[in-house]
C-alpha cells in the first residue's frame, strides 16, 4: 500500500488505455506518454502495459507502507527517497515506511511511477486508466488526493540485477519537430494553408490538457468554400483539427468523434514528444508517409523489446 502525503499537480493512474469502446462513445484515455509508461514498467519488472501513476508538472509525495521495487521514467524530475536523490530511468527498492518525493519537473512535463506488481484497482472496460471527465477508472475515477491509500498487488522488493536496471529516455531538445501524416481532410485547406502548417512555428497555449492541445500561431487558410466544418467522423489520438484557423491536437482523453476538418494526424511515435511539451513551448510540423511512420514505430518497438529481453537476463549474463 502507498499513502499519499501530497498529491502533486495532477497525478492519475493510467495504462495503455481503454481499447475497443470508442464505438460506444467511450474515450481511450491512457498514458499521454506510452514510451515512458513502458520504460518505467520494464524497469520495475512489470508487463509494459501495467498501470502507473502519471505525474504532471509537480510530483506527489508518497509513503511506501509495503516494501516494493519501483522506477520513474519520462520527464526530468528531482526525486528523492528519504531525502536521498534518485536518478530517473532506474529501478530502486523502497523499504517499508520510506518516503518518495518526486519533486518538480525540470525538463519535459510528465513522468510515470511504476511499482512492481502494479496497483490493485478494478478493471473498468478492461483498463485501469482514469478518465477524468467521466469520473471512472483508475483510483475512484479521479486524480489522487492527500490521505489516499493506493493498494498494491503482491509487490517484490528486490529484482533481477537490481543495480543494473536502468534505461535512457530521449527527451526532446530545442524546438521539437512533430511528424504528421497529412489528412484525412487536408484537401479542405488551401496550398498556402498547408505550407503555413508545415513551415511555421506554433506555440502551445494555456488551453492544453489531457484532452487536447490548442496551439497559437499563424492562421491556416481554408480552401475556397470550406467553412471549417465536416460531417462528424472519428477522431484519433493526434488528430489535428483546425476549428478557428489554428491547430488543435487531440490527445489521450479526446472525444471519439468531431465535426472540424482535420488537416493531419500526428504519427504515433511522436505522441510521447508532445506529452513532454508544456504550455509556452514551441513546435513545428513536418509531413511523412504512413510507410515511414510504420517503420519508425517498428524501430522503437524493437528497442523496447531489446530492453525487456536485457532486463530478463540472468545476472551472470549482464
Amino acid at each position: 500500500m502507498i499513502t499519499v502525503l501530497q498529491p502533486g499537480l495532477l497525478t492519475t493512474l493510467q495504462d495503455e488505455g481503454r481499447l475497443g469502446y470508442q464505438k460506444y462513445g467511450v474515450p481511450v484515455a491512457g498514458a499521454m506518454d506510452s514510451l515512458a509508461l513502458h520504460t518505467a514498467n520494464l524497469l520495475a519488472g512489470n508487463d509494459m502495459g501495467e498501470a502507473c501513476l502519471e505525474i504532471t508538472g509537480l510530483g506527489p509525495t508518497l509513503r511506501f507502507e509495503t516494501p516494493v521495487a519501483f522506477a520513474l521514467s519520462g520527464g526530468e524530475f528531482a526525486p528523492t527517497l528519504d531525502g536521498k536523490p534518485l536518478e530517473m530511468d532506474r529501478a530502486y527498492s523502497a523499504p517499508k515506511g520510506s518516503v518518495l518525493q518526486v519533486g518538480a519537473c525540470k525538463k519535459g512535463f510528465r513522468c510515470y511511477l511504476a511499482v512492481n506488481g502494479g496497483f490493485d484497482v478494478p478493471l473498468v472496460m478492461n483498463s485501469r486508466s482514469t478518465y477524468l471527465k467521466g469520473a471512472f477508472g483508475g483510483f475512484e475515477g479521479r486524480a489522487i488526493q492527500k490521505g489516499d491509500t493506493l493498494p498494491l498487488r503482491e509487490p517484490q522488493f528486490w529484482l533481477n540485477a537490481m543495480d543494473k536496471r536502468s534505461a535512457s529516455y530521449p527527451l526532446p531538445e530545442g524546438v521539437p519537430v512533430i511528424h504528421v501524416i497529412m489528412g484525412p481532410q487536408d484537401d479542405c485547406f488551401s496550398p498556402r494553408g498547408k505550407r503555413t502548417f508545415l513551415q511555421k512555428e506554433y506555440t502551445l497555449g494555456q488551453s492544453c490538457d489531457r484532452m487536447g492541445y490548442r496551439l497559437e500561431g499563424p492562421a491556416i487558410e481554408r480552401s475556397e468554400g470550406f467553412n471549417g466544418n465536416i460531417l462528424s467522423d472519428g477522431v484519433a489520438t493526434g488528430s489535428v483539427q483546425v476549428p478557428d484557423g489554428t491547430p488543435l491536437i487531440m490527445m489521450a482523453d479526446r472525444q471519439t468523434t468531431g465535426g472540424y476538418g482535420k488537416i493531419a494526424t500526428v504519427a504515433s511515435f511522436d505522441l510521447p514528444v508532445l506529452a513532454q511539451c508544456r504550455p509556452g513551448d514551441k513546435i513545428t510540423f513536418t509531413a511523412v508517409t504512413v510507410e515511414v511512420a510504420h517503420q519508425e514505430m517498428a524501430r522503437r518497438r524493437r528497442a523496447l523489446f531489446a530492453l525487456r529481453d536485457a532486463l530478463e537476463m540472468p545476472p551472470g549474463l549482464w
